[in-house]
């Protein structure tokens, strides 16, 4: 990226909070709670890593749940507000990236922020030794097809910005629009540990600390677009909303409203 395509935040701050693992439920209610902070003008633009307390699926906000159900006796299963595919998360590192509307990294609209921080992981990666880069076009079509006739796996779907290792995929991304802001969602895999979800992997080629990980990509997403970082904590009112949502996430009726 060249200094001409960087947003200008200089002077923006950027949060950074790396959390311990915790269940499906706990995490999609405190994505829900960062994301309405930000909207509500109550805090900062924040980037979020976090890992997952036992092995679960994570639903797209438009999957059928009955494409889920042959999976339910092996992981528990949980519905985002992010779309896209469902995402194993097993032996991985996801993060959460929430923008309120008018932020410099908003100023070129939404999916320039995939690109972002996607360009952020390939260069972290390459730093590892890892070869990886963008997908770039994808030929067959699998990218433009209708929701309900895509993979199921998230990593069993093309899409020209994944992040990829010798064409498997290693990270995607997705993201939720509201109003005044974007959630966006990213897994980024550390070990391939199932083949419903063929892909790439960090520690196939060097083992990391996903902590570590996460703050190295923090780094250069905020040195790549001239952002000040500051690794904080949650604020009280977030994890109180956090709490509240986390009531939703656990009814059946939201994970299995589609």
């Amino acid at each position: 990226m060249t200094p001409a395509d960087r947003p200008s935040a200089q002077g923006v701050p950027l949060r950074l909070l790396i959390d311990p693992p915790e269940s499906g439920v706990v995490n999609m209610a405190r994505d829900e709670a960062l994301v309405d902070a930000v909207v509500a003008d109550a805090g900062p633009a924040t980037l979020r890593f976090y890992r997952w307390a036992a092995p679960t699926i994570s639903l797209g906000y438009f999957q059928p749940y009955a494409d889920a159900v042959g999976f339910a006796e092996s992981a528990p299963i949980v519905r985002r507000t992010t779309g896209g595919g469902a995402i194993l998360h097993d032996r991985e590192l996801t993060y959460a990236l929430a923008v309120r509307s008018g932020h410099p990294l908003l100023a070129s609209g939404p999916t320039r922020l995939y690109c972002l921080m996607h360009d952020a992981i390939v260069a972290v990666m390459r730093s590892l030794e890892i070869r990886a880069e963008r997908r770039g076009p994808v030929t067959h079509g699998s990218a433009g097809r209708e929701a309900s006739s895509q993979p199921f796996f998230c990593f069993a779907r093309a899409h020209a910005l994944d992040v990829v290792v010798d064409g498997r995929k290693l990270a995607g991304s997705a993201q939720r629009r509201v109003p005044d802001g974007v959630l966006q969602h990213g897994s980024i895999v550390l070990e391939a540990a199932s083949s419903h979800q063929p892909s790439a992997a960090v520690w196939d080629t060097c083992r990391v600390d996903p902590d570590d990980l996460a703050r190295r990509i923090a780094e250069r997403f905020a040195a790549d677009n001239d952002l000040p970082i500051e690794e904080g904590e949650w604020r009280g009112e977030e994890l109180a909303r956090a709490s509240r949502n986390a009531n939703r996430y656990n009814d059946a009726s939201w994970t299995q409203r589609r």
